[in-house]
């Protein structure tokens, strides 16, 4: 066996007779225990609200969409149904007309967008799973649409007001005098759903058929304002994103999930970045407590060393065995810490011990990369720690 290595575990292991310095190295044991635990929950806590997060926009944004550089709205053509067709990474595609719109309803206005849809729509997005109240729009009934809880809430309108409908208004183009009476175009509309999801996306959207939306706005039988596609599971969508841009050419915007929200995306990465240094800083000070339980063992150890040095221990090797049991310590505490820290994550998962709200518990995620990064961060500042109290230790040291 190795011979720093032996010394450093009967070190560890064993009892001084100073029991300052056994208080002073189980509260430094402690310290590293909670620091790993906390370090390694708040990283799962964030894979899971960054997984929760990214799932609300699977109602919201498609996995690519296309829309045109120029102007509001484009022709679909035979070419561009050709590359959908023949891309081999595109699952579903849909068709979609979405305008900035003036909403009224007993006397109550709000602005919103309108947003017609295929009937295939719910194949692209996960948009019936997070209907609330109601159900999602049905091809056999006309003039009908699904709001958001904000909009519901700010109009006071709910499903199956069938004593006034909702009326869908844009203003008519063109120039020139235009009579105030009969300024908009209309749609009204009942309301048979109402979907939940994040604050911005409930304020935003009127869903209704796609006809309707071209009735509305007056458009042409192919006009559209853009396509949303579905990929298939495990395609890379900047890589079908560059590769349908390359295809249709500079007239149009080819944008993934994460470049419609770049804001939020950044906004999650970096939150959990921080967080990750905040509590990175406090295993850092407590690996502060390391460095002076092994400072105080060199102390306590001082005669033994001279007895080791006299018998032809090099002063290389004496550091070797504080470095050794340091780093043994603080590697113990880290191994105990994420047990008891994957236990606590897998009782969230499975039992929903800490609530948000009073049915949907904290979102958690248990990931080898965070346990890798946990790992990697604990070992290398432990080793740091090893070294900085075993640099104290010198021939002069040992001989005075």
């Amino acid at each position: 066996m190795n011979f720093p290595f032996y010394i450093a575990k009967r070190y560890l292991f064993t009892k001084t007779s100073n029991n300052a310095i056994n208080i002073i190295t189980i509260i430094a044991s402690f310290g590293v225990i909670v620091g790993s635990m906390a370090l390694f929950v708040i990283l799962s806590g964030f894979s899971g609200l960054r997984t929760f997060s990214y799932s609300l926009l699977d109602a919201s944004d498609p996995d690519i969409k296309i829309t045109s550089v120029k102007g509001k709205s484009f022709i679909f053509n035979d070419s561009i149904q050709t590359f959908l067709e023949n891309n081999s990474n595109i699952k579903e595609s849909t068709k979609i007309i979405e305008e900035r719109v003036f909403l009224e309803y007993n006397d109550k206005n709000e602005i919103a967008y309108i947003k017609g849809v295929e009937e295939n729509y719910p194949k692209i997005m996960q948009i019936d799973s997070v209907i609330s109240v109601g159900n999602w729009l049905q091809k056999e009934y006309e003039n009908t649409a699904v709001i958001g809880e904000g909009i519901s809430r700010k109009l006071s309108l709910g499903i199956l007001n069938f004593g006034e409908p909702l009326s869908i208004m844009i203003p008519k183009p063109g120039t020139g005098f235009i009579n105030p009476l009969n300024a908009f175009y209309t749609l009204n509309t009942q309301i048979v759903g109402v979907y939940s999801g994040t604050e911005e996306f409930t304020n935003k959207f009127v869903y209704v058929d796609i006809s309707a939306a071209r009735k509305l706005l007056k458009y042409k039988k192919n006009q559209v304002t853009g396509i949303e596609l579905k990929l298939i599971d495990n395609s890379n969508p900047d890589n079908v994103s560059n590769q349908l841009q390359n295809q249709l050419g500079n007239s149009y915007k080819v944008q993934t999930k994460e470049q419609l929200n770049e804001v939020f995306y950044k906004v999650i990465n970096t939150e959990n970045f921080v967080s990750y240094l905040i509590f990175t800083l406090i295993v850092i000070i407590a690996l502060f407590n390391v460095i002076g339980a092994i400072i105080m063992m060199i102390i306590d150890k001082k005669s033994n060393l001279k007895t080791l040095f006299s018998l032809g221990t090099s002063v290389r090797e004496i550091k070797k065995i504080f470095e050794l049991q340091g780093f043994l310590l603080t590697f113990l505490g880290m191994l105990i810490g994420l047990v008891l820290a994957i236990i606590l994550v897998i009782l969230q998962q499975q039992f929903g011990l800490f609530m948000i709200t009073q049915n949907l518990p904290y979102p958690v995620e248990f990931r080898l990369s965070n346990l890798l990064i946990v790992i990697l961060t604990i070992t290398i500042l432990g080793y740091i720690a090893s070294k900085i109290a075993s640099s104290r230790i010198s021939k002069e040291f040992i001989e005075r």
